[in-house]
């Protein structure tokens, strides 16, 4: 056992594979529960590009025992919550309820699991309103500048796909490419179960094993060999007739195994993170360029991304791309002050460990480390790499990240017109 924010954590594994993790916290009379399964939109194909999240739609839109609405009846009736997530490197199903009704939840998510029919009348909705969906981000400049971000970065690598796949993907998605899905990721071995909240670890571990213990596939786990992220440093522009130009600009970055991870992270908040981060004080606050500014650095398995965007007047996108990239590059000169780096290190302590307060958070964050391969441990683990992080580490973490970055921008005439070349 480890111990996250000084409470211990309870492991088991089952004999079937799935792996079990539990926090007892017994402020509130609430239990929480993550359930992961690894693999995540970056198993899928172009051409099934948004098979994962078309399954997270339609998994709990009825099961061989349940119908649709006799899963959101029996979920409302105790005053439950219950829903479902893609990620890039995992599928996720969530529940909260009191204690007394943890069991009766955890049957229907392991039905759930378990189970799905993915009806056809249930398809045939879901694919429209994720078309409708597909076609109103179409219509949002940030959304259409990260989507060419993207593909820009990765290339043919399933994170550069949409998340919610093309019109042309999910219009040839059918049944039987879901039932193919879930037969072949939704497994025990690939699972972890993370719980938190007023809950016994042993009781919690029965009650997990009783409703998934003897869960079986027999099928093999398809192969994943990866395609290689195929990053163009190149300038992209996109005319739309919009009242602001989003700029964004995306530079490769390291999976969360790398020893550079934490460097990163604490120039993605020192750049960042908040109304004190250095893009918002210096091309927002100071020079009026901003109507947003911000960056951030997915944690991913495989090679994520760095990105920095703003939106702005389109009279102002070709200073507001300098600017960002201007501090980017400032990182790479050597200019951050140690008086800096101790604020921002103090800052991003402190955001992480208010992100795991509640029960919710702690069981989010003890799966999602699980899951990513990092360990319950990896909790003390990061705000050790935070505090050991020097000046000149961030220095060679932004020379060697930072060197070229593509360049993704959405607007009318006005800034297109600046920034071709």
């Amino acid at each position: 056992m480890v111990k996250l924010l000084q409470r211990l954590v309870h492991h088991k594994t089952l004999a079937n594979g799935l792996l079990v993790v539990v926090v007892e916290n017994p402020t509130a009379d609430i239990v929480a529960t993550r359930c992961f399964l690894k693999g995540g939109t970056r198993i899928e194909t172009s051409d099934r590009a948004g098979l994962v999240h078309l399954a997270s739609s339609l998994v709990t839109r009825g099961t061989v025992s349940y119908s649709s609405q006799e899963i959101a009846e029996q979920v409302e009736s105790i005053g439950a919550s219950l829903g479902t997530e893609s990620a890039a490197d995992y599928f996720l199903l969530s529940f909260k309820t009191i204690t007394d009704d943890f069991a009766e939840i955890l049957a229907l998510a392991a039905e759930i699991l378990r189970s799905p029919t993915f009806c056809e009348s249930e398809l045939e909705l879901e694919r429209r309103l994720t078309i409708q969906a597909i076609k109103s981000q179409q219509e949002r400049p940030f959304s259409v500048a990260y989507d060419h971000l993207q593909q820009l970065l990765y290339g043919a690598h399933p994170y550069g796909f949409p998340t919610l796949g093309t019109e042309d993907s999910i219009g040839n998605l059918g049944r039987q490419q879901l039932i193919d899905y879930h037969q072949a990721y939704f497994r025990p071995e690939q699972m972890v179960v993370s719980i938190a909240g007023k809950i016994e670890p042993a009781a919690a571990i029965a009650q997990v094993e009783a409703a998934l213990g003897d869960w079986q596939v027999d099928m093999a786990l398809p192969s994943y060999g990866g395609n290689h992220a195929e990053f163009t440093p190149k300038q992209t522009l996109t005319w739309q007739d919009t009242q602001q130009a989003i700029v964004m600009l995306g530079y490769p970055a390291p999976a969360v195994g790398s020893p550079d991870y934490a460097a990163l992270k604490l120039i993605t908040a020192y750049l960042g993170s908040g109304l004190s981060s250095r893009l918002f004080v210096e091309l927002r606050e100071k020079r009026g360029l901003a109507y947003e500014v911000s960056a951030f650095y997915p944690t991913r398995l495989e090679a994520s991304q760095f990105v920095a965007y703003m939106g702005t007047a389109p009279q102002n996108a070709l200073t507001a791309r300098e600017g960002l990239q201007a501090e980017c590059d400032r990182l790479a000169q050597g200019l951050l002050e140690p008086d800096e780096l101790a604020m921002t290190k103090s800052k991003l302590i402190g955001q992480y460990a208010l992100s795991k307060q509640t029960n919710a958070q702690i069981a989010n964050a003890i799966g999602l480390y699980e899951t990513l391969g990092l360990g319950a441990d990896y909790d003390e683990i990061f705000t050790e790499q935070i505090k050991a992080v020097t000046l000149a580490e961030i220095e060679r973490v932004a020379q060697h990240y930072f060197a070229q970055p593509a360049i993704s921008v959405v607007g009318p005439d006005q800034a297109m017109q600046q920034l071709q070349v």
